[in-house]
């Protein structure tokens, strides 16, 4: 087990002091609802942004079978739409419903490679007086998920691939040509992410917005910051853009490009909301920056495509939340909402025996099972270690498909018991349909 990097700046009377008032207890975490995924009021300020800048609204666009997001300067996507019963966000009836995921489509049958710069994020959390009483340092876990099976091949049903392209072969098997969805054919159909480490960024979080838990051995385990906070140390919110924000500072240095699907990496940095840290954890979020067009791109609306997650000690969470879970969970929605504006029949999912539930009209694979205790995650076992990727709802789930068309008519990836039926058709909020 990697320890957790922190440095701690422990003078006598002072620093100790200050991080000792901060501190909740090491079991605050198993105590919480860990979800993933920006509140609502932060996601509209982003889709905001995006109307602002001429790029599109949420579930505002729509395309023809395999083009991609118009009008727009971003990474590597295709585009087609499905046809279930459901109801709109406003309530009304609805069965086309139009989606954009990453790559090229599976009709084409080839190989799409998408850069994908892993980008550390140091985290700074600052005293009274504005010094630095600790800092949470990412670099150990920078090789560890560089390896993981987010970016290293392993043996799945659909191939032997990344996590994301195997998941995407079961689901698509219907529509890849040639349908070589057992194999490891080369010419056949691929979405793979191309890693490559840049440049390390830094926040610092003052001291009225974060709280730590602590190790016995004084070390830190864990820090929870202000969710607001952070969306405004990690964005830019002016044009032109400078580098007094991670984005930013990573925009500039030609760290993250609108080709990109980048990782920010953190280490056991956990979000809280409306100010209290009972309110938590935010494990992670997708999302994109939207910055206006420039004379070199056609003017085009500038989309960057990113995703952030931290490194989990094992133990801190409860249900196996551990490694690369959280990753594997914004990485997998990237892959099939990259923009964040695909709608889909209003879904319930509910754990039996806990009681906590997710309802949303979005296509986010990883939500529908974050809330399950029982099989949330699975294991793969490669370079040396047990890594935990989440177990993921697939796209035939959303399409309300009955039987699924996914590979042996599975509904969940790669573990095909964690789901094994639709969610009820629903309207508004999850409310019944009326007949």
């Amino acid at each position: 087990m990697l320890a957790p990097l922190v440095a701690l700046l422990v003078a006598a009377g002072g620093p100790a002091d200050a991080i000792k008032a901060k501190t909740v207890p090491l079991n605050h975490l198993k105590l919480t609802n860990p979800h993933h995924g920006l509140p609502s009021k932060n996601q509209s300020a982003m889709s905001s942004k995006a109307v602002s800048f001429g790029a599109f609204g949420r579930g505002g666009s729509q395309s023809s079978q395999s083009s991609g997001l118009p009008g727009v300067d971003t990474l590597a996507n295709w585009g087609s739409s499905f046809t279930a019963p459901g109801f709109d966000i406003n309530g009304k009836p609805q069965s086309v419903w139009p989606f954009f995921m990453v790559g090229g489509p599976p009709e084409r049958g080839d190989t799409t490679i998408i850069p994908a710069p892993i980008i550390p994020v140091f985290v700074d959390l600052l005293g009274p007086d504005g010094s630095v009483l600790a800092t949470m340092d990412p670099t150990g876990f920078v090789e560890p998920v560089r390896r993981s099976p987010m970016f290293l091949p392993f043996r799945y049903d659909s191939g032997f691939t990344q996590f994301n392209d195997a998941m995407f072969r079961a689901e698509f098997v219907d529509r890849i040509r040639g349908r070589h969805h057992d194999d490891d054919d080369d010419n056949d159909w691929h979405v793979l992410l191309f890693p490559r480490v840049k440049g390390a960024q830094r926040m610092q979080i003052p001291i009225n917005h974060w709280f730590v838990g602590v190790f016995s051995d004084g070390t830190i385990a864990f820090a929870l910051v202000d969710v607001d906070v952070f969306v405004n140390e990690l964005f830019p919110s002016t044009f032109p853009v400078d580098n007094t924000t991670v984005i930013g500072a990573a925009e500039l240095a030609g760290d993250m490009t609108t080709r990109d699907l980048t990782t920010l990496l953190f280490n056991n940095i956990y979000l809280y909301e409306n100010g209290d840290p009972n309110n938590c954890c935010i494990l992670g979020f997708h999302s994109i920056d939207v910055e206006p067009g420039v004379p070199s791109n056609g003017n085009r609306p500038r989309l960057y495509v990113l995703d952030f997650a931290s490194w989990i000690t094992p133990g801190l969470f409860a249900f196996g939340f551990e490694d690369i879970t959280a990753l594997s969970h914004e990485i997998n929605e990237t892959y099939h909402d990259p923009f964040i504006n695909n709608l889909v029949p209003w879904w319930l999912s509910q754990d039996p025996v806990t009681g906590v539930g997710q309802c949303q009209p979005f296509l986010e694979t990883g939500d529908v099972v974050e809330v399950l205790s029982s099989l949330p995650v699975y294991q793969v076992n490669m370079n040396g270690r047990t890594y935990h990727p989440q177990n993921e709802a697939t796209f035939n789930w959303f399409a309300r498909q009955s039987p699924s068309r996914a590979l042996r008519g599975a509904y969940s990836f790669p573990d095909e018991t964690t789901l094994t039926e639709l969610s009820p058709l629903l309207t508004v909020n999850c409310a019944p349909v009326k007949k």
